[in-house]
């Protein structure tokens, strides 16, 4: 059973076609959409701030997602792809984007809507992705712009893969 716990009477909203991996923890206030997953070994901490998904958001294998208490919550809007151990902190994720696998996007970023977030990069305190690019590099930086083929054959490849795969489970 995953971990579902309420934090000062703050329980998370989950719909119920959502998939929940059996070792996924969601603490507190966390509001998710419709057509999310929290995969195998991921935590999502609203314990100290705030948590908003959108719809179709997968936070694959081991991410963290929290905030900071008082200052940053976390919003991610639809359709948002969060590689495997990556750490989403107090930030806005905005709608169709790709979080790369072991990447950070630390407090006060923003991330535009069709937006990639490259693997590994690291997205420091306050950074604006602006919409439509490719962000890589430690600290991340605009790599390039990105085409409608890595929009429709990566970002929405991705996130409407994982609601595939969520229904394998869900069976």
């Amino acid at each position: 059973m995953p971990v579902i716990l309420p934090i000062k009477s703050k329980l998370p909203v989950i719909p119920k076609d959502c998939f929940i991996a059996e070792n996924a923890t969601i603490i507190g206030d966390v509001v998710m959409g419709n057509q999310c997953s929290v995969w195998f070994s991921a935590v999502v901490r609203g314990d100290v701030n705030y948590i908003k998904m959108g719809n179709k958001v997968n936070v694959q294998d081991g991410v963290v997602i929290h905030g900071t208490y008082k200052a940053a919550p976390t919003n991610i809007g639809n359709n948002v792809s969060i590689g495997h151990n990556a750490l989403v902190h107090g930030c806005t994720i905005q709608d169709n984007v790709l979080v790369g696998m072991g990447s950070i996007i630390m407090d006060g970023c923003v991330i535009e809507s069709n937006s990639i977030i490259a693997a590994g990069a690291v997205v420091t305190k306050n950074t604006r992705v602006e919409t439509g690019s490719i962000y890589a590099g430690v600290p991340a930086k605009k790599v390039k712009d990105i085409s409608k083929d890595l929009i429709s054959g990566e970002i929405n490849r991705i996130a409407d893969n994982y609601i595939k795969y969520a229904s394998w489970y869900n069976q």
